[in-house]
């Protein structure tokens, strides 16, 4: 998958802590949902993937020494096969606009459902302080605020994105169990009752010895919306990035959630543009 994306966009998003996050779900099940695709000069050696995380998303990467030769179509309708055995009427997965990927799977007739930017704050820019309104508090979450946590986050995904609600493991299993993880990596805004208004949660990579703040979850809940909360939890997950090396920082976001202006207003560049393309399976 590194590979596919140095190649495809200039950098490496993924991490293997991202995968291992998704795979320790419970209700994930690697063995009767992945396919690896073997070098035959080296049978250890894998050259391309395909898995289907979820009712209409999936994930395939093929290396760039092997591309050309069937392998991406061949993982796409084993994808489209066991997506149409469990019931799915539509699978998809994203890509780099322009890329292989993207133009070999518009040749099989796949749509564009959404786009995705992936957006940075350059290193040595901050983003102006943002003053919470009064009452409001941030502050870095802890266990006793996890389930408040899954609902404001996952609730409020759940406004612009059409799939069902992670139940409770699945979600601690990418965040707060995700490999690496530190208190400081979820930090939380709450009013004066001790609810939850809104949440952040970070990570740091470490990629080619340059660490960078990657904000993956970000959610405001509806009642708390249009005071700013939501750019006082960036400036403090940055904040908290920059205290423990990071340089730069990112983020990415889809045109479901109507937030790219947001991010480009504090200052954010969008730096890679993937479309997320899929087909009917009726």
């Amino acid at each position: 998958m590194a590979a596919q994306e140095l190649h495809d966009v200039g950098t490496v998003e993924i991490e293997e802590e991202d995968l291992i996050a998704e795979w320790q779900r419970p209700s994930y099940d690697l063995a009767g949902s992945s396919v690896a695709v073997l070098d035959p000069a080296d049978g250890d050696r894998i050259v391309a993937y395909a898995e289907l995380m979820g009712a209409d998303r999936y994930d395939v990467a093929v290396h760039p020494d092997v591309r050309g030769r069937g392998i991406g179509t061949w993982l796409a309708a084993w994808v489209r096969e066991l997506a149409r055995s469990r019931g799915s009427t539509v699978v998809g997965m994203p890509v780099p606009e322009g890329s292989a990927g993207d133009r070999l799977l518009a040749a099989l007739g796949y749509r564009v459902r959404w786009t995705s930017w992936v957006l940075r704050l350059p290193a040595g820019r901050t983003i102006e302080e943002r003053p919470l309104p009064e009452g409001y508090a941030i502050r870095i979450a802890t266990e006793a605020d996890h389930e408040q946590v899954w609902h404001v986050i996952e609730d409020a995904f759940l406004e612009w994105s059409d799939r069902h609600k992670d139940s409770f493991e699945d979600f601690a299993a990418e965040v707060w169990q995700r490999p690496g993880f530190e208190p400081w990596n979820l930090q939380v805004v709450v009013v004066p009752t001790g609810a939850i208004a809104g949440a952040v949660f970070t990570t740091v990579s470490n990629l080619d010895g340059k660490r960078e703040t990657y904000v993956s979850r970000l959610a405001v809940h509806r009642d708390h919306r249009n005071r700013g909360l939501a750019q006082a939890l960036l400036v403090a997950a940055f904040a908290a990035g920059r205290e423990r090396g990071a340089a730069s920082s990112c983020l990415a976001t889809d045109s479901r959630t109507g937030a790219l202006s947001l991010y480009e207003r504090v200052g954010m560049v969008p730096e890679a543009v993937w479309v997320n393309r899929a087909i009917d399976l009726v």
